[in-house]
Parts: C-alpha cells; sequence; structure tokens
C-alpha cells in the first residue's frame, strides 16, 4: 500500500483522533491510529476503549486499498514537524511504515490492523438531526458542573434527555447543578435520558462548532454515535441512574436577587483572592440594594466587597463556594442575572434575567 498526501490534509484529521488517544495505554495497539485507505478517501480511527473518534479526507492519491495502524504521537510529531505544503509519502512494507517527504525519511514499527478495536456497529434506537451550535450550547453551559472521579459514577457524565419537543442536558457533582434545555424536533418517542461520560464530553467541546451545520446523532443503550461529515464521535454510555433532578431544583423562593452580571463577577473574583483554598467558602449578606461578600482564611485575612444589587427583602446572610457562583455566571451571557433565595438553608438558584432556559442550582454552605 502506498498514498500520497499533502501535509495540511493529513494533519487535521490526525490531531482530530490523537487527542483521545492515551499516553499511556494498557494495550499497546490503543497507542496507535488506525489508517484506512478506500477508493475515495483516507479515514484515521482513534480510540481508548470508551471514546472512538473517526476523520476522514478525500485530498489525497493511491494506487490501492489497504489498513495499517500507526504510533499516534510520533506520526503526529513527523506531520507537525515538517514544512508547510510538504507532500508526504506513506509506503507499507511488511510490519513497518516508510514516510518520506522531500529530503526526509522516517521508518515507524506498526501493529497489526487485526488487534486494533473494531468499531461498533450501532443500531440505533433513536436518530435525529440537530445543529451543532445548538448541542454544542447545551454542553457548554452545563459540562463544567460534572464530578471528576466521583464514587458515584453516573455523576461522572452529562445526562441528555431526549423529549419530543426538546432537548435538555443536566449536571451535577452533588454540590451545584447546571440545566439547560432547547427546544428541537427530536421525533416521536418517549423521554429518554443517556448520560454521556466525561471524556466523551471534553472532546464533544472541541469537535462542534458554534454554526448551523446539522450533525447525525444516533443513541441506543450503550452508545452514542455523532456524525459531523468527515468526523465521526462515538462514546460509551455510564450504565446507571442519574439523580432525580427536578427534586434538587428548589421551588417557592421568594427572595429575589438581580444584580449586573458583570459586577458581582468582578467583585466575587476579587473577594475570593483570599478565600481558603480548600473550602472557598464566602459570606454573603443581603439587605436592602446591597451585597455584602466576605471571605475569610485560616492566615486570618480577610475580604470585603459591596456590590450594588436589586434587593427589597428582609436581611438575609448565607454562605457558598466562591468558586461554584463565579462559574455559573462566566456561562450566562446577559447583562443581567437573577438570583433566587429562600432562606440560609436553601440552595440558590441563578439564571440569565427574564430567560430560564439555563438554570444553575448553588448548594449553601456552613461557615
Amino acid at each position: 500500500m502506498k498514498i500520497n498526501i499533502s501535509k495540511e490534509s493529513l494533519l487535521k484529521p490526525l490531531q482530530v483522533v490523537s487527542g483521545v488517544v492515551e499516553k499511556r495505554q494498557t494495550l499497546p495497539i490503543l497507542s496507535n491510529v488506525l489508517l484506512l485507505v478506500d477508493s475515495d478517501k483516507v479515514t484515521l480511527t482513534g480510540t481508548d476503549l470508551e471514546v472512538e473518534l473517526m476523520a476522514s479526507t478525500t485530498d489525497f492519491s493511491s494506487s490501492d486499498r489497504g489498513e495499517i495502524t500507526l504510533p499516534a504521537r510520533k506520526f503526529m510529531d513527523i506531520c507537525k514537524s515538517l514544512p508547510d505544503a510538504s507532500q508526504l509519502e506513506i509506503e507499507v512494507d511488511d510490519n513497518k511504515a516508510i514516510i518520506r517527504s522531500a529530503k526526509s525519511r522516517f521508518t515507524l514499527a506498526t501493529l497489526p490492523t487485526t488487534d486494533f478495536p473494531s468499531s461498533e456497529s450501532i443500531t440505533a434506537a433513536r436518530e435525529f438531526t440537530i445543529s451543532q451550535g445548538l448541542l454544542k450550547h447545551l454542553i457548554d453551559q452545563t459540562h463544567f458542573c460534572m464530578a471528576n472521579q466521583d464514587v458515584r459514577y453516573y455523576l461522572n457524565g452529562l445526562l441528555l434527555e431526549l423529549n419530543p419537543t426538546s432537548l435538555r442536558a443536566v449536571a451535577t457533582d452533588g454540590h451545584r447543578l447546571a440545566l439547560s434545555e432547547k427546544a428541537c424536533d427530536i421525533s416521536n418517542g418517549d423521554i429518554k435520558q443517556i448520560i454521556v461520560p466525561r471524556k466523551g464530553i471534553i472532546e464533544l467541546t472541541r469537535l462542534l462548532s458554534d454554526s448551523d451545520d446539522g450533525c447525525t446523532v444516533q443513541i441506543n443503550n450503550n452508545f452514542i454515535r455523532i456524525d459531523l461529515g468527515e468526523i465521526v464521535f462515538t462514546s460509551k454510555l455510564i450504565d446507571g441512574r442519574f439523580p432525580d433532578y427536578d427534586r434538587v431544583i428548589p421551588k417557592g423562593g421568594q427572595k429575589i436577587v438581580t444584580a449586573n452580571r458583570e459586577l458581582l463577577r468582578q467583585g466575587l473574583l476579587r473577594a475570593s483572592i483570599l478565600s481558603n483554598e480548600k473550602y472557598r467558602g464566602i459570606r454573603m449578606n443581603f439587605s436592602n440594594n446591597l451585597l455584602r461578600a466576605t471571605v475569610n482564611n485560616p492566615e486570618q485575612e480577610e475580604a470585603v466587597e459591596e456590590i450594588d444589587i436589586n434587593f427589597q427583602h428582609d436581611e438575609l446572610e448565607i454562605g457558598f463556594n466562591v468558586s461554584y457562583l463565579v462559574d455559573a455566571l462566566n456561562a450566562i451571557s446577559t447583562d443581567e442575572v437573577e438570583l433566587t433565595l429562600l432562606d440560609p438553608n436553601s440552595s440558590c438558584v441563578i439564571t440569565a434575567l427574564g430567560d430560564d432556559s439555563s438554570r444553575y442550582v448553588v448548594m449553601p454552605m456552613r461557615l
């Protein structure tokens, strides 16, 4: 097998699939990418057995079909090191791959393609088309609340809830929760919930664009596959039951705070400089149109910020993790935000003013 391809045509799909290849693998084959040459395209595949990425290009020439696996990191470093507009010739000879470009020549060891994990064929229980921008928006609004290596494994991912007329994304780490919902036509069928693992979600934030370009989503009980055209993303799903998030969202909060998002965010960021690095607690005292935010740390240092707000209720003092508040404010793009409070022992709900399509719930802290 011999192919000729430009550096730019090869490097783009190679960078996409290399993102899922771990540096240290228990199975040597998982450190390799699968290069498949067909009559009309070259396809590169990388996997860690949980997430698989396939990326293809049609800008190449070859006299025959074939497939080979190559060490992902070395292959990509070679491509990146070559001058722009370089042409590469890749030739397979026995269990070696010879890469030539101008006066450069590299010989890489290969592994049998039969050892490479075969791509699962998905018999889709549900299939629908959605714009990349809409899916990216839902993930961007919520993914930062996912847990990381929690023993409650079902929290180490993002819930996608399919409704006939909308798609909802929910993430929680047990201390805070993010929910975002967008109207879209998903097709008939019962409400379905799936949990996409953290690594898959992080890869999707990298792959999805803000455009209106469509992507095809296929889902069954074990996998999700998203076809972006030249890139195909496949991920196993987390087998578990996501918490009843609706019960976590407090109802009946009567104390409404409205504030300028950027003023509030900057004030909390300044105060957080002196917060305890582990607990990140901030004491927030709401009085007549004023928020007094106070932070103390074990070195007996203190930061106080006074922020103008709209608050016309009885005085309320409540503690939060300041990082969770800032994360929520970072996700909101409007100028004004609304905080809904009930009492010092109840969670706070943060939304954009006049728009509750994205909601952020932060549990209180004892300070």
